[in-house]
């Protein structure tokens, strides 16, 4: 599958620009449409009326129309400065401005898409994490689309030297590596990593990760089976720290094997990279 079509997830804030310039780079290098889309979150009436608001106010309807007219140039800002940088990088673009809610919209438009560029929740800013967490997850489950998400701190405009594969012999980890091949095809390394390999039907063969490299190869990607046993720290955290050693600039991985009730209780890959991710994390589901 080539990329084509390349959405991005744009807001007003101090990380926008980076998802950005990371997009316009991936849509030059594949050639391919960038979409740049804004969502204005709005409160519905009920929260003015129901049980959610603390206090009533003289008139819903006009904290309604402020709050979208803020929203509305936030976005004529961001939308300016989206315009302007695909312009010189010579990127044909596209820019929609969407009011609805964060996860459902993103889903939304992230199926028209043969990627979609999103934010990584920041784990420090209570404010949004909730609210970032459910579109990401939200856009992951339901669109039937890969996302790519972008870490809430460093410049990665210049990523994809070195990518570095989870794999555990999943289906979804096989989907991710399809999904994620005209980005595995442009990198000049690339190690597959096998945390804690198991046997048998369904698991590993006799040299852990040594198929899927094979089956790599035969797509023109180089690839580098290992594998590492850590039975005393999470897989995740696992993934993390070998990526670290290795100088990965790219993690690729399949989104909740489990179900994403039992990731949310118990953890999981998914959740740690979520949260702990210091480079671009590509999930597909």
């Amino acid at each position: 599958m080539a990329l084509k079509d390349i959405l991005v997830q744009l807001d007003s804030g101090s990380r926008s620009q980076a998802r950005l310039d990371l997009a316009i780079g991936l849509a030059r290098t594949h050639g391919a449409h960038l979409v740049g889309l804004f969502v204005a979150d709005l409160p519905n009436m009920d929260y003015y009326y129901g049980a959610g608001m603390p206090f009533a106010i003289a008139s819903p309807e006009k904290a309604l129309e402020r709050i979208r007219g803020e929203a509305a140039s936030a976005g004529a800002a961001v939308e300016s400065l989206f315009l302007d940088r695909t312009r010189q990088a010579e990127v044909p673009s596209e820019w929609r401005f969407v009011e609805g809610r964060l996860a459902d919209t993103l889903a939304l438009h992230a199926r028209y898409a043969d990627l979609a560029v999103v934010a990584q929740p920041n784990p420090y800013d209570t404010a949004e994490d909730g609210n970032r967490q459910a579109a990401v997850v939200t856009t992951l489950m339901s669109s039937g689309r890969p996302i790519l998400a972008v870490p809430f701190a460093g410049d990665f405009s210049g990523f994809g030297e070195h990518a570095l594969v989870a794999w555990n012999a999943s289906r979804e980890a096989a989907r991710a590596v399809n999904d994620a091949l005209p980005l595995l095809e442009r990198t000049k390394k690339v190690t597959i990593l096998a945390v804690n390999p198991r046997q048998g039907i369904g698991g590993h063969g006799d040299v852990p990760a040594a198929d899927i490299a094979l089956h790599l190869a035969r797509h023109g990607v180089k690839a580098e089976a290992a594998h590492t046993i850590a039975n005393d720290i999470p897989d995740g955290e696992a993934l993390l720290s070998y990526a670290a050693d290795i100088g990965a600039d790219l993690i690729v991985a399949g989104g909740y094997g489990h179900s994403r009730a039992r990731e949310l209780v118990f953890g999981g890959v998914t959740r740690t990279l979520l949260r702990e991710m210091t480079v671009p994390v590509f999930l597909s589901h």
